[in-house]
């Protein structure tokens, strides 16, 4: 099973006829040339074979000076030695653009709202086309998969270069599989995207441009996973690789030699215990070191390099290695530099875009800016587009609470049936979102699918405070003392603290639903905090309440279990029943066990992955894990709508989003690379 590729015969065929100059092919206007295997991208070949011509390449003639500029920079080679053999030619949206510029982001902090300028850059082995539909080559040039889905081959780019001109190839992809990925020193639990069924895969080099990942079982959703997941599949092994001790002998001696305990504290530098991206540097995490380091950021294959980093923001400059190149032959990116600034203020924020300070954002922002933002587009000079989202502002009951007497409440399936019945959706999306949106029950996938009903969809989603008063009761709280609210079973007062990172959910919403709440007697507290501060919280487990934007696409799905298994995201997400996580970690050693139905979802997600999409097969499978996700409601849905995607005029290429929210990783089907400024 192959991915469908231009013929070599016709690309043969058409190339003898290759004229000097390419046309320069936009997706508004194609000038002639068939579109290729995939949308909006062709590799060199195919272009040259489509157009009839052969590509000449130029550069960004400040490539020299900004690699300069990196810490541990050499001196630049020749662009027909920076880019591999077979580059992958990307097709601008509108125009050829023009070199230069800063693209002004703005971020929460160093781990926090930073997915929006990741996304700008970011690469991995394939991309989820703007249809979010389509999977296609980046990293890799193209991909097998053996008929039953049980062995998925990448070839890779010949010549392809990381930022500092080290090759990059094969042994990198098994390198971070192996040594980093699977490492328990480097993670001390593995995720459960590089694993099939809970069992590890096989990586195999084949040859220096060609890897082959071999599955216990049929997981289709793999190359899902490696299309919107910030999880690259792959490390400089020729960096990381001095500093670990089954690569190199001397990885610990390494490591001294430029200040580290040992050779694992600098790969925790510089890739941490998990791989998300945008972990601090040892620019920021080890600046006594810096100064005496040989380099400062670690190679990448992205568009930018990161070359300074504060506790204020990061710096980028453009990678003069980048593998991408325009129809005209300009090798990509087109913008010279990034620069992020950390605002962990959200009133703070949203005043810079106000004032036209910022080129992009569409993390953080949530339909409650949107009135000021629009009033204010024109005379600041950018636009605001109300995109729709995929996730949606949902609730979790701390069913693992430390307080036992909380936890005996949030657990009872009851109590959380009435919380969901006190939520006015209707009322929630009239004022909160404009009445834009549509009320539904968390259901985990979204859009929802076929084989899901509006059983599910809605259950528990209606209106009806009474019958929530009538099982609160039921439950054991009542109201002993004659203020309006209830107590706890024991006595004790129930006071439910709801701490908002607005980055997440929206602010208006979170406290309409603490008035719905408080109607049938249930008090609580809400307060701002950051999204430092909150995560920081929900990973200790000292929320009563976790609540944050929730959802994701069945094509995100098949290739990340991480919705369904405990405690039901990763840390940058919305979680809950810390401890049950804990438990099936440890395989029991530690946590509190979780019921049953928890276990029929963690098989349910693995047969569901090693189905094929549109099977009878998958279809029940899919079923039965979100009835068991909500008919015990752990996470109740709200309202989902649109969200705003704000962008400078200055800024061109720059496309209408699909929708607006993570799933897809923000920016990244839009092809950052070629976007372009100008004054």
């Amino acid at each position: 099973m192959k991915t469908t590729l231009f013929s070599s015969v016709a690309i043969i065929a058409l190339a003898g006829a290759a004229s000097a100059d390419c046309p320069a092919v936009t997706v508004a206007d194609m000038m002639g040339v068939d579109a290729g295997a995939f949308p909006q991208q062709f590799e060199l070949a195919e272009f040259e074979a489509l157009a009839g011509c052969t590509l000449e390449f130029s550069a960004n003639p400040d490539a020299a000076a900004l690699h300069a500029r990196l810490q541990g920079s050499t001196d630049l080679p020749d662009l027909a030695s920076r880019l591999p053999s077979q580059p992958l030619v990307v097709a601008p949206y509108e125009s050829i653009g023009v070199y230069g510029g800063t693209l002004d982001m703005l971020s929460n902090a160093t781990e926090s709202g930073t997915t929006d300028l990741m996304s700008v850059r970011h690469v991995n082995l394939v991309r989820y086309s703007d249809d979010l539909q389509t999977i296609v080559p980046n990293v890799a040039s193209s991909w097998d998969w053996n008929d039953d889905f049980t062995q998925l081959t990448f070839h890779l780019r010949e010549g392809h270069r990381w930022s500092d001109g080290a090759p990059f190839g094969a042994r990198d992809v098994k390198f971070w599989y192996d040594n980093l990925a699977l490492d328990t020193n480097v993670r001390e639990n593995t995720k459960d995207y590089v694993l099939v069924g809970g069992e590890r895969m096989e990586v195999v080099v084949i040859d220096e441009v060609t890897v082959q990942f071999n599955l216990p079982a049929p997981k289709p959703g793999l190359l899902s996973h490696f299309a919107q997941s910030y999880a690259q599949g792959f490390q400089p092994m020729h960096f990381l690789g001095q500093f670990h001790p089954d690569v190199d002998a001397d990885a610990d001696a390494n490591a001294q030699a430029i200040g580290f305990e040992d050779g694992y504290a600098v790969i925790a530098a510089y890739y941490g215990g998990s791989d998300w991206m945008d972990t601090p540097t040892p620019m920021l995490a080890h600046p006594d070191l810096v100064g005496g380091m040989p380099f400062g950021a670690a190679p990448t294959l992205e568009s930018f390099n990161v070359i300074s980093e504060t506790t204020e923001g990061r710096h980028y400059v453009a990678n003069p290695y980048f593998f991408q190149v325009d129809t005209a032959g300009n090798q990509l990116p087109y913008i010279s530099e990034m620069d992020e600034l950390f605002v962990s203020e959200s009133e703070v924020r949203l005043l810079k875009l106000v004032n036209a300070e910022v080129d992009y954002k569409s993390q953080a922002l949530v339909l409650d800016y949107a009135p000021l933002l629009l009033e204010n587009q024109e005379s600041g000079n950018y636009t605001v587009l109300l995109e729709p989202e995929i996730s949606m502002g949902a609730f979790a009951f701390n069913v693992t609470s430390e307080d036992l007497a909380k936890r005996e409440v949030f657990g009872d399936l009851r109590f959380r049936q009435a919380m969901s019945l006190a939520m006015n959706r209707d009322e929630i999306n009239e004022v909160a979102y404009f009445g834009l949106g549509e009320t539904q029950q968390y259901i985990g996938f979204s859009p929802t699918p076929d084989f899901i009903g509006e059983d599910l969809t809605q259950h528990f989603a209606n209106f009806d405070p009474d019958r929530a008063n009538a099982l609160l009761d039921e439950v054991g709280l009542i109201d002993i003392d004659g203020d309006g609210y209830r107590e706890l079973p024991n006595g004790e007062p129930l006071i439910l603290n709801l701490q908002v990172a607005t980055q997440g959910i929206s602010m208006n919403m979170v406290q309409l639903v603490s008035q719905d709440w408080k109607n049938v007697g249930i008090n609580s507290t809400v307060k701002e905090v950051t999204t430092d501060e909150y995560r920081s919280a929900q990973s200790a487990n000292q929320l009563d309440v976790t609540m944050y934007t929730k959802g994701q696409p069945l094509a995100i799905i098949i290739g990340s279990a991480a919705l369904w298994l405990p405690p039901f995201d990763t840390y940058f997400d919305h979680r809950t029943a810390m401890l049950w996580g804990e438990y099936v970690d440890t395989d029991g050693a530690s946590g509190v066990e979780p019921p049953a139905y928890v276990y029929g979802m963690i098989d349910d997600i693995a047969a569901f992955q090693g189905a094929v999409v549109g099977t009878e097969e998958s279809a029940v499978a899919g079923e039965s894990l979100v009835r068991a996700m909500v008919e015990n409601l752990l996470f109740i849905g709200t309202v989902k709508a649109v969200l705003p995607v704000y962008h400078s005029n200055n800024l061109h290429n720059f496309p209408e989003f699909t929708t607006q929210g993570g799933s897809f990783l923000r920016a990244y089907p839009y092809r950052g690379p070629q976007w372009y400024l100008t004054e």
